[in-house]
């Protein structure tokens, strides 16, 4: 899939409708190649790569946390952020029936449900940024600001080196 017509995605259209300017980029996926193949693949550092991962409380209440693709969430951070007991990762099954897409394939933009999204506050210093743009081996490179503008997040630090 690395060559041809990017797809047509809830996410693009979405980006589309809030006047985003955004540019695709179609890469070979690997299933669980995770960010450090799309960002060999694409030519930039995996920091720039920002992963979607959807998360839930001890309530089994979906969230979207946005992070550099380079780094961990610290769920015990996040859960004291947010006020609550847990969080952890959905299965896969749940996470595609909350976003509408695939792991490996979830953006931010275009989820079948509005969800809170959290954004790891050093995404914010990045110049441009590399995303899921709805399909598997798909990203959409965007500037922070419309991130912002568009994803109304909320900004957290809760980002640990991978070890």
């Amino acid at each position: 899939m690395s060559k041809g017509k990017p797809p047509v995605t809830p996410a693009a259209r979405m980006l589309r409708q809030h006047g985003v300017p955004f540019t695709d980029h179609l890469y070979d996926y690997q299933e669980r190649g995770g960010t450090m193949i799309s960002a060999r693949a694409l030519g930039v550092p995996e920091h720039q790569v920002i992963k979607t991962l959807v998360m839930e409380n001890e309530q089994r209440d979906p969230l979207l946390v946005l992070m550099h693709g380079d780094m961990e969430v610290s769920t015990k951070q996040l859960a004291r952020v947010l006020g609550v007991k847990t969080v952890s990762p959905c299965s896969a099954d749940t996470a595609n029936r909350h976003t509408g897409y695939p792991v490996g394939g979830t953006s931010p933009f275009g989820t079948r449900k509005s969800l809170p999204v959290y954004l790891e506050r050093s995404v914010l210093d990045l110049e441009r940024l590399y995303i899921n743009g709805g399909k598997r081996g798909y990203l959409v490179c965007v500037a922070p600001a419309d991130l912002l503008r568009v994803l109304t997040p909320t900004l957290v630090e809760v980002g640990i080196s991978k070890a």
